[in-house]
């Protein structure tokens, strides 16, 4: 689970009334915060595909296993 999930995970204990898709003020509180899951994602993609940029150039290793999609959603996905 990544930092901003955890976050969302807690705050969703904490407030439930603000994850609650059946009402305006959970919409609202869902739509504005969402992108934030986003920004974190590319964060984590970039990271990763800097990291296999770095592996196969400096250590000459053979070209990626996975691409940094496929790294996301089998380290973070699974545990949602």
């Amino acid at each position: 689970m990544t930092a901003v999930q955890q976050v969302f995970s807690e705050l969703e204990t904490l407030f439930p009334n603000y994850f609650n898709v059946y009402t305006t003020e959970g919409k609202e509180f869902i739509n504005h915060f969402h992108k934030y899951l986003a920004v974190e994602r590319k964060q984590i993609t970039k990271a990763f595909d800097m990291g296999e940029k770095y592996e196969h150039h400096y250590l000459k290793n053979s070209s990626p296993k996975i691409n940094s999609d496929e790294y996301y959603n089998q380290t973070y996905k699974s545990e949602q």
